[in-house]
């Protein structure tokens, strides 16, 4: 049989497999003795190694940070970085999100592509691979990581305790390939003074806020003007409620990643352009419309700049309030030549406005590699060999992934370009051919980086 018939014939394997990891709801949650992120974390990894001895692999737990399965020999080291830790799964499914249910050519479940999916088709990648009698003279490290999508501790841990790595992949993002990252940004946005009684929305701060609530007193606008000043964003949905003094606005928006806010719509940032249009007036409020806004390019506290591999985005993510102060998280993709200097030199004159303050966290390096580098090249190769697509180019990208925590690695898949397959949104799914071809994809990539 050649490679495709073989995935076939294994492709209910596959799934079934897969299957036994969407069942883990594995994302982070309270710390517990030899669970650095968690219970379910810790599971999702305990099933994935388990799917590996099963495969024959030979398995490491990294004191439950990640762990790994590998194969082959020499003190080359082929890394292929997934991570088992998923978003939340939030409101808006049409199916169970930790149950992998089948609707026509896909599969729905969270972590279907982000990155659940991903991961196991690289370990059927690194099987088929073995089995065919290839000379394996590196070492193949699948590395299965718990803390990707809230900070990548799981990859500090690993460079820690293990060894590094030659190079390699992680199956993280975008096909052809993705041989650039943007540098990542973190700020905190509190109110001074406000007249807003209580307002929360969003549930990460790399994600577009999909709702929000927010209760101000009556008496400052009335319901009729809030109604109409809403209808005129693009939010999703909304309703205002009267109570005892109060007025209660319930918006409805839509979640998308933060690298890519534009795709969203900001529940939280509609909702304050809509107060202040209804004519609430608020120190706060108008800081927010002036300095964060809708807009998602910084423009409004002089972070605002872009290269030839793209602009900055600015995402406000979280918000919330705590002992009468409202807070936002800010989420922000640094192009990759902007400088860390012109960034804090843009936002300086904003970090203590008359209705609010920003509190800067730290700044990221960006990732780039060249467009003809031999890494570059062995996946873009792999790719165009097996979909044919040769249109397509290699990517920079606002996302991060464990391209910036271990040496050596680019993103590499498993999303096909124009799709959206809704990661860090409801109804997240997989196609099924497309997944199928993926593992021939992975399974041609590894043995290209074994040639080099």
């Amino acid at each position: 049989m050649d490679i495709k018939e073989q995935i076939n014939a294994l492709s209910e394997e596959i799934f079934d497999s897969l299957s036994r990891l969407v069942r883990c709801d594995s994302q982070l949650s309270e710390e517990k003795p030899g669970m650095p992120f968690g219970e379910g974390p810790a599971l999702a990894l305990r099933e994935a190694l388990n799917i590996a001895e099963e495969l024959g692999f030979h398995t490491v737990n990294l004191d439950n940070y990640c762990g790994y399965a590998e194969m082959g020999e020499g003190e080359d080291i082929i890394g292929i970085a997934g991570h088992l830790d998923i978003v939340p799964a939030g409101e808006g499914w049409h199916t169970d999100p930790f149950t992998m249910t089948k609707i026509g050519d896909r599969y729905y479940g969270r972590g279907t592509t982000d990155d659940k999916g991903p991961v196991i088709a690289c370990l059927y990648a690194m099987k088929l691979l073995r089995d065919s009698g290839a000379a394996l003279n590196k070492r193949v490290r699948l590395i299965m990581g718990c803390n990707e999508e809230t900070g990548s501790r799981c990859m500090d841990h690993y460079n820690q305790v293990a060894e590094p790595l030659t190079l390699g992949f992680t199956p993280d993002g975008n096909f052809p390939c993705i041989y650039g990252e943007k540098g990542h940004m973190a700020m905190k946005a509190e109110s001074k003074e406000t007249k807003i009684l209580d307002i929360h929305g969003g549930f990460v701060s790399n994600a577009v806020m999909p709702k929000c609530t927010v209760v101000i007193p009556s008496g400052e606008v009335t319901k009729k003007a809030l109604e109409k000043a809403l209808s005129e964003t693009p939010l999703k949905s909304f309703s205002v409620t009267e109570g005892e003094g109060t007025l209660t606005i319930e918006a409805e928006g839509l979640a998308a990643h933060a690298s890519t806010p534009l795709l969203g719509i900001n529940a939280g940032g509609c909702t304050m352009q809509a107060l202040a249009d209804a004519g609430f007036r608020d120190d706060f409020v108008d800081f927010y419309n002036a300095h964060i806004g809708t807009k998602c390019d910084g423009s409004g506290c002089g972070l605002k700049c872009g290269d030839e591999y793209g602009d900055l985005t600015f995402n406000n993510g979280i918000i919330g309030m705590k002992d009468g102060k409202i807070f936002c998280t800010i989420d922000i993709r640094v192009p990759v030549t902007v400088k860390k200097e012109a960034l804090l030199q843009g936002i300086e004159p904003y970090l203590d406005c008359k209705g609010g303050t920003f509190t800067v966290f730290g700044i990221g390096e960006p990732l780039f590699y060249p467009k003809d580098s031999p890494l570059v090249n062995a996946l873009l190769s792999a790719y165009r060999e097996v979909s044919k697509d040769t249109e397509h180019e290699p990517l920079v990208i606002g996302g991060g992934t464990y391209a910036k925590s271990l040496k050596g690695i680019i993103a590499f898949g498993p999303e096909k370009p124009d799709t959206d397959y809704r990661i860090h949104n409801a109804d997240e799914f997989l196609i099924i051919p497309e997944y199928l071809e993926s593992i021939e994809i992975y399974e041609k990539a590894i043995e290209n980086l074994l040639a080099i």
